[in-house]
């Protein structure tokens, strides 16, 4: 099996990852995962589609990630990863989809309008 390139979005987050046999390893812009996602959670997020699939140490991923914070970040490289498993094998897709890993999550910010405060907030009323 030669290297897998996906493509995973979530709110502003974009995330491109490369996806080979390995020995588990994986590689966040260039720096190791607990490095760049110190919360257990946020890595749990990662891991996710791996778990489910029980691949958990087989394959090495290189991430590059763009916008957004950190919960969309490891959003997005969840559904990567997930897109990148149902390449390896088409049998992981069921489980995958069960769980909702393969769901491109469409909420975000709504854009803010003029004369409001926020997007929906009014501007304080003053009777006098």
């Amino acid at each position: 099996m030669e290297l897998i390139n996906t493509i995973g979005r979530r709110k502003t987050s974009v995330a491109r990852i490369y996806f080979k046999p390995g020995k588990g390893q994986i590689e966040v812009n260039n720096r190791e995962m607990a490095d760049y996602f110190p919360s257990p959670i946020l890595q749990t997020i990662i891991k996710q589609p791996l778990v489910s699939t029980e691949l958990d140490n087989k394959y090495d991923i290189k991430i590059n990630v763009v916008g957004g914070g950190s919960k969309g970040q490891a959003e997005a490289i969840r559904l990567a990863i997930a897109r990148a498993l149902c390449k390896v094998d088409v049998e992981y897709r069921p489980t995958l989809k069960k769980e909702g890993y393969l769901t491109r999550d469409p909420r975000m910010v709504e854009r803010k309008k003029y004369g409001k405060r926020k997007a929906r907030r009014a501007f304080q009323f003053s009777k006098r």
